[in-house]
């Protein structure tokens, strides 16, 4: 069995609703990055961004996996597949694919702001005062601007085993994560789907470009490369 690797970004879930990370203007929802998704930004203002991720978290409680997530969990009948995604939501898992790494965290988890392995589902506010049972603070389990990726080298390790690697929604612009495209063996094939492809068919060896948003990308790929 084939081994299929995929890395999704925010355009795999704007179909769903998601909003995408930031706009133009380098603004997430009216907030400046930092302030919302650093370390910093927390110390110096623990309630804004607690409250910022209460929102995005109630949000994602209200949408739907789209046909693309859907597509991605059929291909399991077929393929080995692993999902590395940027992506902090759990549309994938609802849509039934079994093998998820979050590489920026996970919006419906907790943890301590002490420990990072100190790991709690969370479908609920997270508040100031809200204590994990070490008596510390619970923050989101979102990988901050100036944090370390910690799933980046098993993501990287999975990378290289790929036969097959889909790119999805992403800018290619994010790093560490658009560093994995380099781990991939020499020769495989690479689709990249996205309105606006970051990268081109000269760009690597047997890059194919599907320039469609994700749902119309991945059946494009389905039904035509796999």
């Amino acid at each position: 069995m084939k081994k299929i690797v995929v890395l999704t970004g925010a355009g795999m879930s704007a179909e769903s609703g998601i909003n995408t990370f930031r706009d133009a203007n380098g603004l997430w929802e009216g907030h400046d990055v930092m302030e919302v998704a650093s370390p910093e930004g927390f110390k110096r203002n623990p309630k804004l961004v607690l409250d910022f991720y209460n929102q995005r978290r109630r949000q994602l409680l209200t949408v739907k996996p789209n046909s693309g997530h859907k597509a991605l969990a059929d291909l399991e009948k077929k393929y080995d597949i692993t999902i590395i995604t940027q992506n902090v939501d759990d549309l994938h898992e609802r849509a039934g694919s079994t093998d998820v790494i979050h590489l920026h965290g996970e919006l419906l988890k907790s943890r301590s702001i002490t420990n990072e392995n100190e790991i709690y589902e969370c479908k609920n506010d997270i508040n100031v005062g809200d204590l994990c049972p070490n008596n510390t603070q619970l923050r989101p389990h979102i990988v901050w601007f100036g944090e370390a990726v910690p799933m980046l080298d098993k993501a990287a390790q999975i990378t290289t085993s790929a036969d097959i690697l889909i790119i999805i929604g992403t800018s290619m612009q994010v790093y560490p994560a658009a560093s994995l495209i380099n781990y991939v063996k020499s020769g495989i094939p690479i689709y990249f789907i996205d309105p606006k492809p970051a990268i081109n068919a000269n760009d690597f060896n047997n890059l194919t470009v599907i320039a469609e948003k994700a749902t119309k990308g991945v059946k494009i790929l389905v039904d035509n490369y796999l």
